[in-house]
């Protein structure tokens, strides 16, 4: 949401104000034509034959006056359903009579595409079958459909059947909406006659239009839910109002059932009303079962408002069977989910042998660490599978509440028990057993049966053991997060240890963060998965591929102060058109650890055992660059203070400068091509290539209109793309313009040899005659095939370890040797080490992605070190692009700036690179990581040495760092002044190391540094 930033939300104002009031919220259904319309059905079933003549008047008079239907039913349906509706309950009756029965059960059924109707049997506070079902229904075809008609729903329970033969009965109508403004403006948004279903402003009390307007207002400044409670004065009965996006949740509507009869409330009446701004606001009128004393209604309802927002942010998981049950509450079944996706990814399950084996190989040996990595994979996926995991914890409840309540006991803050009333969370964690790790250890061993049983509840221990904060008990929460202590992963698997990291889960995706220094940059990426398959290996694969991106970025960020890091969002099977969703829940519940202190915008306070400040730096990656623009304005809503850094590569309003549109990346992976060019002599339209990564990519797109080469090959997520003569160029740069796949590319620019085979094309016969079965596999393994074979390969995108030790042959095999005689990895971990260091070996040229992708993290460094520097004003001045007008002077110098950086660094280290590998012949990739890290570890030591201090020696480097037109606008007083001085030094730190190890490379001799010193700065 961008515009106008309304005033920030209190926690009380967001979860909930207690009133009482005399209103009851909607205006009662009365159907004037009642009485001429049993008439006519009653003369309708005469006429049918159906039912004895005698027993008509008798049935139709039970039916509209004894079973308490809302007049609403007899408003909405025609005489001819009334009359089938009495004809079927008949029909159940003679039923039951022949069953020996005194009780039937109803359950009516009229559904159309405006309008349905269910009415079932239901006793107060019981999840029966038809209930549940029946709004598992009106969920899954109503309220979680992503169609755009919108649809709201009225239920009532009957107060009493008046008969011996039918319990309660409970009603739902579910019309379609009409709305005054259907696409409103961002004034009439906040309008509630405006957005508003006319049925809905006919029904609602003012009272109730009111506070809607209220709640949606509320809603529309934020991503969670918003929650409110009224008792209504002279009763027992408590009105519970809850407001959020639509669709941001799936199921919630039969999931909040669920919760409230967990706490023996039963509703007499809800509502589910939808609003054409995008907000869905339901509310629920709860009243106690019967015969339920020992607990106060006041604080049932306190939890239940308290468990909304966990089952929002997850309304189904494969443990909720327990919660129907009454086995477990929905807290515990939120934290036994949470476990299980943490025991996927961290379930120690490789066992000694695998250590024997990594003892026994030469692990820094390319070959046994890319076997050993092989062999892990295996392991993981054939000993412990999700399924059998979750086997395992469904056995054993009682130990999941025994965990979940050593969990509980360290960051469960029970905020009325010094105002109002203990929780019934605090009474039941008074109540349970406190175990310590030991003695839960000892119960682990004695509940379970066996080695595997013990392995996965121990590793809910060791989630227990580490997390250092989280938002499992914040009220208005969107996804559950987790700052979790990363020390319990083993070093032989992950040799480089984290800093720091962030477990997220919701309903949509799973996801995590990582990061190898305090402050760290890299992006976020989604991804995405093509069918059931594909996802089981994303999932078996998520945490690894994160651990080895953000390695990879620790070594490409060498250039700049901020070590690496990356963050990743698996979206679910069914989820996979919730991109947008799934990254904003994965933010929010990011910025609920990050933000301290209430003034800053937190919701509610938290367990924070780490006592530390911390921010975050969040930059574009595959299927986020567009959403950049929403987390810096989401910050902002939320008071960060560090909003304006938060993100980068956002838009040029927000003060960004967009990776894409200034081609950042490209420029520095284009910078090693041309280095290949310059160094063999060769003219660069007259070698052909072939591209991964298609025109609708960043870096992608860049590469086409950059180059000038003969691209004879271009594969991306639509299918291949290929013509021997050379890609049409013209055609090529309007897809790049356009940033559309090569599905638009108009083929009758090919030559007679071109041809282009897309993923779901089958037995497709190409010009050399070879026949294409499927169209996805042949995309896939494209970058293998013998027609690929081109000068130089360039991948810009594709699958980490698209090229690994299984398939690396087939690139050594073309016709004439290798089918590349140079590669430059813009895509990263395109290639497995083991991978490069067979393809150098065999001849071919390489640079690997820590080397050649660095541009963009050096445009996102840039961009946050001017948003550090420039205050609130300077930087809306300075930095922000105005719409309709032209960039600032300064911020086009920047953008120059910053893409003369880019190109200068990559130069330097390509010849530091081509210089050490003609000088040592060793290989480029391996000479790559040995340069990468002597600038990490010398980069360390020098922020912590006694050079610092050296007042000239510090501002003789800065001012080789600090960006010049920094230095002209500001002064360094300034900078120093505004920027932290952790930045600063870690500015400090990899200036001089990387200068230096450039010049004198990984390995240099005693002396050398002393050298340099003398020569660059006395």
């Amino acid at each position: 949401m961008t515009g106008t930033f309304l005033s920030p939300i209190s926690p009380e104002e967001s979860f909930t104000k207690l009133h009482t009031v005399t209103d009851f919220g909607y205006n009662a259904n009365v159907f004037s034509g009642k009485e001429e319309q049993m008439i006519q059905v009653a003369e309708y079933l005469e006429n049918s034959g159906f039912l004895p003549k005698n027993f008509v008047k008798s049935e139709v008079n039970w039916f509209y006056e004894h079973l308490g239907i809302d007049d609403f039913y007899f408003a909405l349906e025609s005489v001819e359903t009334i009359a089938n509706h009495i004809m079927a309950l008949y029909g159940a009756k003679i039923l039951a009579f022949t069953k020996n029965e005194n009780v039937f059960d109803i359950d009516l059924v009229k559904e159309s595409d405006d309008s349905s109707v269910y009415i079932h049997s239901s006793p107060p506070g019981v999840s029966i079958v038809n209930g549940n079902q029946c709004e598992k229904l009106i969920d899954e075809k109503y309220l979680d459909t992503s169609d755009t008609d919108a649809y709201r729903v009225e239920s009532y329970r009957s107060q009493s059947s008046r008969t011996e033969t039918v319990s309660h009965l409970r009603s739902y109508f579910v019309t379609k909406c009409q709305f005054n403004s259907p696409h409103p403006t961002q004034e009439q948004a906040k309008d509630i006659y405006e957005v508003a279903d006319q049925n809905f402003l006919k029904k609602a009390t003012e009272h109730t239009r009111n506070v809607y307007e209220h709640v949606m207002r509320h809603v529309l400044q934020r991503t969670g839910p918003v929650i409110k409670m009224y008792d209504v004065e002279g009763t027992r009965e408590h009105r519970l109002i809850i407001g959020y996006r639509q669709r941001s949740t799936l199921g919630f509507f039969s999931a909040m059932s669920d919760l409230y009869h967990y706490y023996d409330l039963y509703s007499s009446r809800k509502y589910v009303e939808q609003f054409s701004n995008g907000v869905t606001i339901m509310g629920l009128y709860l009243n106690p079962l019967p015969n339920t004393k020992s607990i106060p209604i006041e604080v049932s309802i306190y939890q239940v408002m308290k468990e909304t927002s966990l089952l929002y942010c997850l309304p189904r998981n494969p443990l909720q069977q327990f919660f129907m049950t009454n086995k477990l509450s929905v807290q515990e079944t939120a934290y036994g989910y949470v476990c299980w996706i943490f025991s996927q990814h961290f379930l120690n399950r490789l066992g000694k042998e695998y250590l024997s084996l990594t003892e026994t190989l030469d692990i820094t040996n390319p070959l046994h660490e890319e076997v050993l990595a092989k062999i892990k994979k295996r392991l993981r996926q054939e000993t412990f599978t999700r399924e059998y995991i979750l086997d395992i914890i469904k056995q054993f409840p009682d130990l999941i509440r025994l965990l979940y309540t050593h969990f509980a006991k360290i960051h469960y803050v029970n905020q009325l028990e010094a105002t109002l009333k203990p929780t019934l969370s605090y009474q039941r964690l008074k109540r349970m057993e406190d175990l310590s790790e030991d003695e839960l250890l000892k119960k682990i061993k004695q509940m379970t049966s066996n080695h595997h049983e013990r392995l996965v509840f121990e590793a809910f221990l060791t989630f227990n053991k580490h997390v250092l904060k989280t938002n499992f008990y914040q009220s208005t929460k969107v996804a559950l997060s987790f700052r979790i202590d990363p020390s319990f992963l083993p070093q032989i698997e992950y040799p480089n240890s984290l800093y720091g990291m962030f477990l997220v889960v919701g309903s949509e995706f799973r996801g995590f963060h990582l990061r190898f220094q305090d402050v760290a940059r890299g992006g976020i990426r989604i991804i995405h998965s093509r069918n059931r398959e594909a996802y089981s290996i994303n999932l078996r694969t998520l945490f690894d591929e994160n651990y080895a991106l953000a390695a990879t970025q620790e070594r490409k960020n060498k250039d700049i102060p901020e070590g690496g890091s990356k963050g990743t969002i698996l979206l679910d099977i069914n989820q996979q058109d919730k991109a947008l969703a799934a990254f904003e829940k994965y933010v929010d519940s990011i910025l609920d650890l990050l933000i301290t202190g209430r003034t800053l915008g937190i919701k509610e306070p938290l367990v924070d055992l780490m006592n530390k400040p911390e921010i975050l730096f969040f930059g574009p990656d595959e299927g986020t660059a567009e959403f950049m623009d929403w987390a810096s304005n989401h910050a902002r809503r939320r008071n960060a203070s560090f909003w304006k850094a938060f993100t980068t590569g956002k838009s040029t309003s927000l003060g960004g400068i967009p990776h894409d549109r200034y081609g950042m990346t490209t420029r520095s992976v284009h910078q090693y091509v041309l280095g290949i060019y310059r160094e063999f002599g060769l003219n660069e339209e007259e070698c052909t290539k072939l591209q991964t990564g298609g025109p609708d990519g960043d870096l992608g797109s860049n590469e086409i209109k950059i180059s000038k080469d003969k691209t004879i090959a271009i594969v991306d997520g639509s299918g291949v793309l290929y013509d021997i003569a050379g890609i049409d160029r013209i055609e090529l740069n309007r897809l790049a313009t356009a940033r559309v796949m090569i599905n638009q590319f108009n083929v009758t620019k090919l030559s007679s040899q071109g041809f282009r085979v897309l993923v779901d094309d089958e037995n497709i016969r190409l010009p050399n005659g070879e026949m294409v079965e499927n169209g996805f596999q042949f995309r896939n393994v494209f970058h293998t095939h013998p027609l690929a074979q081109a000068t130089v390969f360039v991948p810009c995108g594709g699958r980490p370890e698209s090229v690994g030790l299984d398939n690396v042959h087939t690139l050594l095999e073309g016709e004439n040797g290798p089918l590349f005689k140079y590669i430059v990895e813009g895509a990263n971990l395109f290639f497995t080490q083991e991978a490069r260091l067979r393809l150098e070996k065999a001849g071919v040229v390489m640079f690997k992605d820590a080397s050649a992708n660095k541009g963009g993290v050096t445009s996102s460094s840039l961009e946050v070190l001017a948003a550090l520097a420039f205050n609130d004003a300077e930087f809306e001045e300075h930095m922000c692009v105005k719409e309709g007008k032209a960039a600032p002077v300064f911020y086009d110098a920047y953008v120059k700036e910053v893409q003369d950086i880019i190109e200068r660094n990559a130069r330097l280290e390509f010849e530091a690179l081509w210089r050490e590998q003609k000088k040592t012949g060793t290989a480029i990739s391996i000479l790559s990581d040995e340069l990468s890290n002597a600038i990490v570890q010398l980069n360390e030591q020098l922020q912590n040495t006694s050079l610092w201090d050296n007042q000239h020696l510090r501002n003789a480097v800065l001012k080789q760092a600090f960006p010049k037109l920094l230095l002209e606008k500001l002064g360094m007083e300034t900078l120093l002044d505004r920027v932290p001085e952790n930045y600063v030094k870690a500015i400090f730190g990899a200036t001089l190391a990387s200068q230096f190890v450039y010049k004198y490379g990984p390995h240099p001799d005693n002396f050398a540094f002393f050298e340099f010193m003398r020569e660059n700065y006395e």
